[in-house]
């Protein structure tokens, strides 16, 4: 069986969604956030510390992007996934690595320096800063969105679920106020997805037993 291990609406809220986007079977270890610090024990599952951690069988995934691809192509086939002969193949793999690598990770930044560090720590300057970063890139996402419902292949991939992670970290740093009218209604349609509302409710407790 699939297990996961996640801390609320973290990053491994990702591979949650995509989970339950996908139907599979799993089972969910909810931790304190940051794990390595109040869970010690976690660094045996996972040296890193870090959350998400995926375990399929042999496989042991720690990355959210390299965890959505597998999962479309490892449970497909699926719409989820863009198959190599589409033409937005390429576009897929683009959005589904810039979700994290251009619009999530400037947020990490920010949350790290606004919230996280103790206050004698906190550098306004450097979440400004990223703050910054995240909204020119935001403007990208804009443009793609201008002319079309989701960012690829005319359906919901994990591409969408990928950036739409990114928009979640982004309004729990009250940020939502600077989406423009076109994301906002792009969020309005991610958060109405069975999946993404399955996600948010799994997510509440740990569970004993398998998720249907």
């Amino acid at each position: 069986m699939i297990e996961l291990y996640h801390c609320v609406d973290a990053r491994s809220f990702r591979a949650l969604w995509a989970l339950e986007e996908l139907g599979l079977t799993y089972r969910l270890h909810v931790l304190p956030f940051p794990p390595r610090i109040h869970r010690p024990d976690y660094i045996e599952q996972n040296p890193l510390g870090t959350i998400p951690l995926l375990v399929d069988g042999e496989v042991r995934m720690t990355e959210s992007g390299a965890i959505l691809q597998y999962l479309a192509t490892r449970y497909g086939p699926t719409p989820l996934a863009v198959g190599v002969d589409e033409p937005d193949y390429g576009l897929w793999l683009d959005w589904l690595h810039r979700g994290e690598a251009t619009l999530t990770f400037p947020l990490t930044i920010v949350l790290r320096y606004s919230q996280l560090e103790p206050e004698e720590r906190r550098l306004q300057q450097a979440a400004g800063d990223y703050t910054q970063w995240f909204l020119s890139r935001l403007r990208h996402l804009t443009r793609a969105l201008r002319d079309r419902e989701w960012l690829c292949a005319g359906r919901f991939t994990m591409a969408d679920l990928c950036v739409g992670y990114a928009l979640l970290l982004a309004r729990t740093l009250n940020l939502e106020h600077k989406f423009s009218p076109d994301i906002s209604a792009y969020w309005d349609r991610l958060i109405t997805r069975p999946g993404f509302v399955a996600a948010k409710a799994a997510q509440g407790s740990d569970h004993a037993g398998p998720i249907a």
